[in-house]
């Protein structure tokens, strides 16, 4: 069994190797292990945000200071909150989570703050959702950490000036659009992930694989990296589903094949699209003519939410070429014409 993280780095020294031992026996553990690296030595990807990170916690631990509040911007899944984690496991302090629609009121956001200690990290996921009245709050904060506390109403109110530890904020969000600017500016690290490519991918998934305790070969590898869509949190999801299947109708080692078949079961395909990703494409070019449509009109024709559209399909979709967003809507490419085996008219889909 896997106990501690240096059996998991001395694990990791041959998965660059394209000749390691892939049929090694490889040790147990528990179904609740968290697949989620602990420190930066462990991340995979993201060479230059992990660099400038490294960078900025050693620099803040030679000087003895906090470091500067950090804003990560990427799609779901890409590492925001295991960057957050490894920054405080790296540091050597709390971390204390929270989310933007959590924080409703001014007061939520007092009790947390007022209860914060020296050198914590306050990290808030989704931070673009915070209202109006609440991010107020974190200008005086996160510049001279002390809030103003209004006591009473009307004529009788008075104000209390509250002293609060120096703590770091690192926020996460999907849609960097839609964080004011004062509370942008007072970020310090502003870094955006990017999708991954398929040989970081299959370096995510042969690790879980070491991980979790399931044989993979190499074919197998490289088809859950392809079909993961550039995203590491799919990458441990299908090499999961790739086990199960493995499991029940294989020997228990998983192959380019079983790969295939377990997530033909899925609906995903060769590129890794979904049946939403199908739909919302399909419902583009057959109810719309391939285009342009409104957002809201899409999402009223397939019943889902507008904000699960933006966050999630359209990011990997506009990756790979099958989506255009313009000012009058959403168009299907050429390429979404052939993968969905649709003819494409030029003339009709303008």
């Amino acid at each position: 069994m896997i106990k501690n993280q240096n059996d998991i780095i001395s694990l990791e020294k041959n998965l660059g190797d394209p000749h390691a031992d892939l049929d090694q026996d490889l040790p147990e553990v528990e179904d609740s292990w968290d697949l989620r690296p602990r420190n930066l030595s462990e991340y995979i990807g993201q060479t230059q945000v992990v660099e400038s990170l490294r960078i900025a916690i050693e620099a803040a631990k030679k000087r003895g200071e906090m470091l500067d509040h950090v804003l990560f911007h990427a799609p779901p899944g890409l590492g925001k909150t295991t960057l957050a984690r490894i920054i405080a496991s790296e540091m050597d302090t709390n971390i204390i989570t929270s989310s933007g629609p959590t924080i409703e009121k001014g007061g939520d956001l007092i009790s947390i703050l007022t209860n914060l200690e020296k050198g914590d990290i306050f990290f808030i996921d989704e931070i673009h959702r915070l209202p109006k009245a609440v991010e107020e709050f974190f200008y005086p904060a996160m510049e001279d950490f002390f809030i103003d506390i209004i006591f009473d109403k009307g004529m009788h109110a008075r104000s209390h000036r509250y002293r609060l530890e120096r703590f770091t904020l690192i926020g996460a969000t999907t849609r960097i659009g839609l964080i004011s600017a004062p509370l942008r500016d007072r970020f310090g690290i502003f870094r955006n992930l990017g999708f991954y490519s398929i040989d970081e991918l299959s370096r995510v998934v042969k690790r879980s694989a070491l991980i979790i305790g399931i044989q993979i070969d190499e074919k197998g590898t490289r088809e859950i990296a392809r079909r993961s869509r550039g995203t590491p949190r799919i990458s441990n999801r299908l090499l999961k589903r790739a086990r199960d299947y493995a499991q029940v109708r294989g020997d228990g080692a998983i192959t380019g094949t079983i790969v295939n078949r377990a997530l033909k079961l899925e609906g995903i395909d060769n590129l890794g699209l979904t049946n939403l990703d199908r739909q919302f494409l399909e419902a583009i070019i057959h109810y719309y003519k391939g285009g342009p449509a409104g957002l809201e009109a899409i999402a009223a024709t397939l019943q889902e939410e507008s904000d699960t559209l933006v966050d999630v399909i359209e990011p990997f979709l506009l990756k790979i070429g099958f989506l255009i967003r313009t000012s009058t809507g959403r168009k299907a490419t050429e390429a979404a014409f052939r993968h969905l085996e649709v003819p494409f008219h030029c003339e009709e889909s303008q």
